[in-house]
């Protein structure tokens, strides 16, 4: 019974990091920048999310240790929901807001099952290898057999993005990201004891991401890991943690920073060709002028580009992007002050890319945890860069969140409790 139970346990784990990284509604082809369409509460991922959060809960209750249970409910993932959850009474529909967070709460339950469900660091390691490559094969496969809904085409609202690999996801610029990570999992798998899944997990993410066309992307993915193997390679993870400090300044001032100083602005210019980063300096602007408005409390979550006043704006012409048709900032940090207001987004900060470092600090002590540690740590360093492009903290399913949410959910378990040996 006790080796049924364990064999369960390692599959759901694999299956929950599948479903993380391939989401409820992969391929769904064309992508559409209407903005009442991302409005829309989707009946899939609602349900889907709901039913998955129950069979992992019932799951855990089951299988897992009692006190185990007891000590992954965190104070940093309760202050976490906290801020989001006070955040929804600034929002001008409150209702919707606090359904699209309860959708981000439930899938916690998934990322959290991920995590502690296995028996051992071999079980969960196994069973995310034979997941991930399964669903890094299914992604190729498409490639030949669908190459319409896998790659873009110059069809829909962006054609110039034709020719690049978008795989399961709706956008190159959410697959670059997914699947850097998922890279980043399969040199943890080659680190761990599956060489040969992980050495091909590796290889073919990392091919994928060089053809998505994300130039960022393709540039934070080598950074992040070099960092952290070079500071595992000369034994001080220290090193890794203070050249991670010193790389996000000067990221955060080559690209927010162009909008507050013509200094930054300059060297940007004279080092990249479009200093712009494909227009996003103009939602920057607006969102960064726009943080004042309610500099305390926030406009809420999920409460502010799809708004009515925003959506009732006239139409900058001078402006290389619409503000009216998009559904974030592009600029995680900016949004969550935006969402948050001023306390609240610098304290969701402090609490999912600050704290996290500490915790790494913390679980290397432990030789057993090392590995495991530095993928996760792996992803933050590349998941802050990241945002400095993209939005997604509390993104509800989004496969970038919920992995960047594995990563500081197992740093905290790893740091408290250790990563759990072969029994």
């Amino acid at each position: 019974m006790a080796r049924i139970t364990r064999k369960v346990a390692a599959f759901l784990s694999g299956a929950g990091l599948f479903l993380i990284a391939f989401t409820l509604i992969p391929f769904q082809g064309t992508y559409d920048l209407d903005p009442t369409k991302a409005n829309e509460g989707n009946i899939v991922n609602q349900l889907g999310y709901l039913g998955l959060g129950g069979l992992y809960l019932f799951a855990m209750l089951l299988i897992v240790d009692r006190r185990v249970l007891k000590r992954i409910v965190s104070p940093t993932w309760v202050a976490v929901f906290a801020i989001a959850f006070l955040s929804c009474l600034q929002s001008y529909d409150p209702t919707a807001s606090a359904r699209g967070l309860m959708l981000s709460l439930v899938a916690m339950i998934l990322v959290a099952g991920v995590l502690v469900l296995p028996r051992s660091e071999k079980d969960f390691v196994n069973a995310g290898a034979n997941a991930i490559l399964f669903l890094i094969l299914v992604d190729y496969a498409a490639l030949v057999l669908a190459p319409g809904i896998a790659i873009h085409t110059a069809t829909g609202s962006e054609p110039w993005h034709a020719g690049f690999w978008k795989g399961h996801l709706i956008h190159k610029n959410v697959t670059a990201p997914v699947f850097s990570v998922l890279c980043m999992f399969g040199i943890y798998c080659l680190r761990a004891g599956a060489t040969v899944r992980g050495l091909l997990i590796a290889l073919l993410a990392a091919n994928f991401v060089l053809h998505t066309g994300s130039k960022t992307t393709i540039g934070f993915l080598p950074l992040a890991i070099m960092l952290v193997l070079g500071g595992r390679a000369v034994g001080k993870p220290g090193l890794t943690v203070f050249a991670h400090f010193l790389f996000s300044i000067l990221i955060f001032c080559l690209t927010l920073g162009t909008i507050y100083s013509n200094l930054f602005l300059s060297i940007t210019t004279a080092l990249l060709e479009d200093p712009t980063f494909t227009g996003r300096d103009d939602i920057w602007k607006f969102a960064s002028a726009s943080i004042a408005d309610h500099l305390w409390g926030g406009h809420g979550y999920a409460s502010f580009w799809l708004s009515p006043i925003i959506r009732g704006l006239e139409a900058n012409f001078e402006a290389n992007w619409d503000v009216r048709g998009i559904v974030s900032g592009h600029n995680s940090y900016l949004d969550a002050v935006l969402t948050f207001g001023l306390p609240g987004g610098l304290s969701m900060i402090v609490l999912l890319f600050a704290k996290p470092l500490y915790d790494y600090m913390r679980a290397t002590r432990q030789a057993a945890s090392r590995h495991f540690a530095d993928f996760c740590i792996m992803v933050i360093i590349f998941m802050t860069y990241n945002g400095m492009m993209e939005s997604f903290l509390l993104n509800r399913a989004d496969p970038m969140w919920l992995m960047t949410a594995l990563a500081v959910f197992g740093l905290g378990i790893a740091a408290r409790m250790g990563v759990r040996m072969p029994h």
